[in-house]
């Protein structure tokens, strides 16, 4: 732990300088690799597996059902075209039964070695016994799952879509033994006191039934589909169950596998299966020589009810006391388990993932026995001196026997460096020899033909060169021929990627003890504009023995210059900045600021004279890079203008016209296009003022006020003209009108 707490601190800590390592030393690190006769093992360790190999290939999409014979055969029931092949213990092989449907999910060998098929959509069982089949009974449902034989001779027949089971006595001789209420019975057993066991879909109920209708719920799992079921001579129940990825199945092949084929019967889940010819009843089944019909849709299974399954693992091994205790063995979020079987004190069982499997002891400890890189493993059984596994997705059979194998290759999952990386050294631990590496990278996230061949052997477990071409991507293969591996680490120094400045923003902003006094006119005009507040105290003390001293009004606030900009650097380094000016018809950059850490950086106002300027920022990741590794990037604003003159404005003689007053206005400003235009009577509310050409949008505008109606007395007006900064410029003019009709005396100004 404190190890981990070491490395957790030094990763925090890591820069584009500094190499990373990617490791591997624990069981949840291999366990995403491909294993080609390796296992691995609880405690994270790497080793030669049993030997596997593929003892039988169809030639079918899929083996659904195994059952072994009495003369030492198995039998291995296949879909989408309903054979049947019995395979001897030299792995030759024949087809002993063509069905009509297409599935055969249900095999059973009775006590005379007699063969028995149940076959699905349209469910029937068949008695197949020396190349001849005949239709020995048919229950009137969909999906017959699963056939079981109990000690008095009788045929259990497991069916769906309407969840019974039946009890077959002879040819034609059935009847409803038990309804379950669910759709399907997926899974039947007898335990060790006799009594008949079946798993449902799709709510995952185990029951015991002791009778005819007569029932015991012997456990009512979360995961909804008992798919196993393994009795244990002490009175325990093993059981599997399935279902994590049930609603996502409900549109699809029931299991599909990496290539696409259909995957296991997952009863509840749709199923894409087809149906060839009709019925035969008594006649020889064994195939003729003819092209292969094209499949075509069965009716698929009812759709099961939506089963909420947030929370919950995708699948799990239960151990079920006999004194109804429930131990929850294995569980998995990845992996859906579709067959246990007993081996001595441990379980063997089989998973849909790369159609791997497993052991499990009574201590829980989990090894990854062997991994046959199909899709679902959909039976395991033993026979034939070691174990046989059933493959849903590549039509075959694979073998696991007691000896070992004499040479594995580990292929790691694919790592990716985040960027273009420069690959070090590739360490490892290896127990006792005999362990060698390949390596090969690439640029695209899936190893392609555009990625590097597998390197030479390294060999040197301290000291061995990773010689694969920079890339982003890497892989790692061990090849083993004995001793065991427990870690792994390879070291890579990436690129150093360039920071990227993503923007840069020139602002003016007030400075002072509150922006609440603004006036609202200036508000409007991008809050350029400054507030002004007079206090009269009207007391004595106001003035002196020698007069009373002229009031003036300060601005409350000054205008700041605010350039600001977001940057980021893909390997999270620090980074420093530098901040330039340049005036437009200028040649040279000034600098403002020289590595400061924040991203922004204030000026007085008035520090630039009014013109368009330019600002460049330069982003560096110097401070953690070595000076030929540092990289930078800049960003140069678009041309900003600073203007902090008003306009100038110039206010014409006054004249009548009928009983109003016109005033002609003309306003300039050196820099800024002017915006607008307001007059405000005897500093009354401001009054809008169109420009003569319609649009104000020059530097230099022409307005004309007009007045209707001035009350008679001395009057004030004043103009103020904006320009595109908000400046403001003003002038004024004194109406005096001494009569209170409609004649105004107008002053020469």
């Amino acid at each position: 732990m404190k190890r981990a707490l070491i490395m957790l601190v030094a990763a925090g800590c890591l820069r584009a300088s500094t190499p990373t390592a990617w490791e591997m030393n624990t069981y949840q690190d291999f366990l995403k690799g491909r294993f080609q006769n390796v296992s691995l093992t609880r405690d994270g360790r790497l080793r030669l597996a049993p030997a596997l190999d593929t003892f039988f290939s169809s030639d079918q999409p899929a083996v659904w059902s195994l059952a072994a014979g009495v003369d030492g055969s198995v039998y291995a029931g296949t879909g989408h075209r309903g054979r049947v092949f019995r395979i001897d213990a030299q792995g030759k092989s024949e087809i002993v039964f063509a069905a009509a449907q297409s599935e055969v999910f249900a095999l059973a060998v009775d006590g005379k070695g007699v063969l028995y098929a149940g076959t699905s959509p349209d469910g029937k069982v068949y008695r197949i016994e020396k190349g001849k089949a005949v239709e020995y009974f048919a229950p009137g449902t969909k999906y017959i799952w699963a056939l079981k034989f109990a000690a008095d001779g009788a045929m259990l027949v497991a069916t769906g879509d309407q969840g019974k089971i039946f009890r077959v006595t002879g040819a034609g001789k059935g009847e409803v033994y038990y309804e379950t209420g669910q759709n399907h019975v997926t899974a039947l057993a007898f335990d060790s006191a006799g009594r008949l066991l079946a798993g449902t879909e799709p709510n995952g109920i185990l029951y015991r039934i002791e009778n005819h209708n007569k029932s015991f719920v012997l456990y009512d799992a979360n995961l909804p589909e008992i798919r196993s079921i393994v009795p244990a001579p002490d009175g325990s129940v093993y059981v599997a169950a399935l279902g994590g990825g049930l609603a996502g199945r409900a549109g699809s092949p029931a299991g599909a596998g990496a290539a696409g084929q259909i995957g296991a019967p997952v009863t509840g889940a749709s199923m894409s299966i087809t149906v060839e010819g009709s019925a035969q009843s008594g006649a020889d089944l064994k195939p003729k020589a003819e092209a292969p019909k094209p499949a075509q849709p069965a009716p698929l299974p009812p759709a099961a009810p939506v089963v909420d399954l947030s929370g919950v693992e995708k699948s799990a091994i239960y151990r079920i006391g006999a004194d109804h205790s429930v131990d929850t063995l294995w569980s998995s979020k990845e992996e859906n388990v579709y067959d246990l079987a007993l081996a001595g004190a441990d379980l063997i069982f089989s998973t849909d993932f790369q159609g791997r499997l497993w052991r499990l002891s009574p201590d829980r400890k989990a090894t990854l026995v062997a991994q046959t890189n199909e899709g679902e493993t959909t039976r395991v059984v033993e026979a034939m001196g070691g174990w046989l596994a059933a493959s849903a997705s590549a039509g075959k059979i694979f073998r696991l026997r007691g000896q070992t194998s004499t040479a594995g290759v580990y292929e790691s999952p694919v790592h990716d460096a985040g960027a273009v990386a420069r690959w070090g050294k590739l360490t490892w631990r290896d127990g006792a020899g005999g362990v060698s590496f390949r390596t090969r990278s690439g640029n695209s996230a899936r190893p392609d033909r555009t990625w590097s061949e597998w390197s030479g052997a390294l060999t040197d477990p301290e000291n061995s060169q990773t010689p694969s071409p920079n890339a982003r991507y890497v892989q790692w293969k061990a090849e083993l021929a004995g001793g065991e591996l427990d870690r792994v680490s390879l070291a890579y120094l990436t690129q150093n990627n360039p920071p990227v400045v993503k923007n840069v923003s020139v602002t003016l902003q007030w400075a002072g003890p509150s922006q609440q006094a603004r006036p609202a006119a200036a508000q409007a005009s991008q809050g350029q504009a400054y507030s002004i507040t007079v206090t009269d105290t009207g007391e004595a003390g106001a003035s002196s023995a020698t007069g009373t001293p002229t009031q003036t009004v300060a601005r409350a606030s000054e205008q700041q210059l605010q350039i600001a900009w977001q940057a980021e650097d893909p390997d999270g380094d620090r980074l420093a900045y530098s901040l330039h000016f340049r005036g437009e018809g200028e040649r040279e950059w000034k600098p403002i600021r020289v590595n400061p850490a924040e991203t922004s950086v204030t000026l007085d106002g008035d520090a630039l004279a009014d013109g368009r300027y330019f600002f460049r920022v330069t982003a560096s990741d110097r401070a953690v890079n070595p000076p030929a590794a540092a990289r930078e990037s800049e960003l140069i604003s678009p041309p900003v203008v600073i203007d902090n003159t008003p306009p100038v404005v110039t206010v014409g003689p006054p004249r009548r016209a009928g009983n109003a007053v016109e005033i002609d206005v003309e306003a300039v400003d050196a820099t800024s296009p002017l915006r607008r235009a307001e007059y405000s009577l005897d500093a009354g509310p401001w009054t809008p003022v169109e420009a003569r050409d319609g649009v104000a949008d020059s530097r230099k505008e022409s307005f004309a006020v007009r007045i209707e109606s001035l009350p008679a007395g001395e009057r004030l007006v004043v103009v103020r003209v904006y320009d595109a900064a908000g400046n403001a410029g003003l002038a004024k003019v004194v109406l005096n009108s001494p009569n209170s009709g409609t004649g105004y005396e107008i002053p020469k100004l």
